[in-house]
């Protein structure tokens, strides 16, 4: 075997191993995984073909694959409720790409959120390939409550008559009546397919409507609320089952990423524990108490507040300065977050008027509510104050204060 060591490579992996041990992370679409699912990603299986399906593959030597990827689909129904489900998406945009290629034709009308009110690129943005291959319509959200507007959703769908009806956000705040959104589909004979990729474990442990009852497809990824691999997963009801398998393989992928899906195993294994809840719930808390720290702080939320585990905060509202100040003056004293476009924004994209953040990292790392009610006040602190050293030190002071608290994987290193 070959035995040389990229130090290149593993200097780079080491210093973001660091970032993380000293940064609070506030991206509503990452987490932190545990030293298990860190280990099967990067276990043998990474070695091995297994193209096909468990009993069904076209290589040799897949026996341990097919106990794994059948571990993982069994387990992933028994966390939702779904009669069935497909583990080998490598992301969640294919996992979307999967489900439209199994049941839409290059142009068929389909209907969902619009990237600016929230929903995803594969929801039909135009440059996306979703927006090039169907005819999209969007929806969004009531420019008063910056909330969905169920009977204006309604309207539309009875409109357009879309053949598929896609729910779901990447920056949402509020809960999603899918029982609503199924009884509009209902009247046009429309499909109605939920991406649940940020909303995952909400879904899975009782803080959230889940979607299983009533769609006929949920897509997710893996690695964010849900707090496993980079993956993608789909659910579905049986009657689509051999659809989309054959959507997947060979129509979407070749080979699936076995070692991901023995790391996607042990995700659903960790999430149907009892301290998963216990994790959900607060996520949620925590989340809340984000909330009122910023509003105490004087800040606009965008549909003033969270139901789930993210808030839209408007910056340029609350600050005067753009989403992309703001995530640069965050950036600086460790505290990380995303510049994101606010519904019925003025601002260009790559500019916004504002950022998400969410609290699902840092709860797996330890924060309590009263960590995130401090968090609150040092991302006031430096946005409303001047833009100098003394502040920024005073900031970085803070942060370190609450990452010294909560060690991250302790006793592990690149070099």
């Amino acid at each position: 075997m070959n035995d040389f060591r990229d130090e290149l490579v593993f200097e780079a992996v080491e210093k973001e191993l660091m970032r993380q041990r000293e940064n609070i992370e506030l991206i509503a679409s990452e987490n932190l995984v545990s030293k298990q699912i860190m280990e099967l990603a990067g276990s043998v299986f990474t070695n091995k073909y297994a193209e096909g399906y468990p009993g069904k593959r076209y290589y040799g030597g897949c026996e341990n694959m097919d106990t794994v990827e059948s571990l993982a689909k069994e387990r992933l129904c028994e966390l939702f409720g779904s009669e069935y489900a497909n583990v080998q998406p490598h992301s969640g945009a294919q996992a979307n790409t999967a489900v439209y290629l199994a049941v839409l034709k290059n142009g068929d009308r389909v209907l969902g959120m619009s990237l600016a009110d929230g929903g995803h690129l594969t929801h039909g943005h135009p440059l996306n390939f979703s927006g090039m291959n169907y005819e999209f319509e969007s929806y969004g959200v009531d420019r008063d409550t910056e909330t969905i507007d169920y009977e204006a959703f309604k309207e539309k769908v009875l409109a357009f008559k879309p053949k598929l009806i896609v729910a779901g956000a990447s920056a949402y705040s509020r809960e999603i009546d899918f029982k609503k959104m199924r009884e509009a589909a209902d009247e046009v004979g429309a499909m109605l397919m939920v991406d649940i990729a940020h909303i995952a474990a909400l879904v899975a442990t009782g803080y959230h409507q889940s979607p299983v009852p009533y769609a006929d497809f949920v897509t997710s990824t893996t690695h964010k609320t849900l707090r496993g691999p980079r993956g993608g997963v789909i659910m579905c009801k049986q009657k689509y089952a051999a659809a989309i398998d054959k959507a997947v393989f060979p129509g979407m992928q070749g080979g699936p990423l076995m070692h991901i899906i023995a790391a996607k195993a042990a995700c659903f294994g960790e999430a149907l524990k009892p301290s998963f809840k216990e994790y959900v719930k607060n996520v949620v808390l925590n989340a809340k108490a984000l909330e009122n720290s910023l509003k105490a702080e004087g800040f606009r939320l965008v549909s003033d507040g969270t139901d789930n585990h993210l808030l839209l905060i408007d910056v340029n509202a609350s600050c005067g300065i753009s989403g992309k100040k703001a995530e640069r003056l965050l950036d600086e004293i460790h505290i990380t977050v995303n510049k994101n476009a606010i519904p019925f924004d003025t601002e260009k994209p790559f500019k916004a008027s504002g950022i998400r953040v969410g609290s699902p990292a840092m709860t797996t790392r330890g924060f309590t509510e009263e960590d995130f009610i401090e968090i609150g006040k040092i991302i006031a602190y430096r946005l409303k104050s001047e833009e100098t050293e003394e502040v920024k030190a005073e900031c970085i002071r803070r942060v370190k204060a609450l990452t010294d608290k909560y060690p991250l994987y302790e006793g592990l290193t690149y070099l």
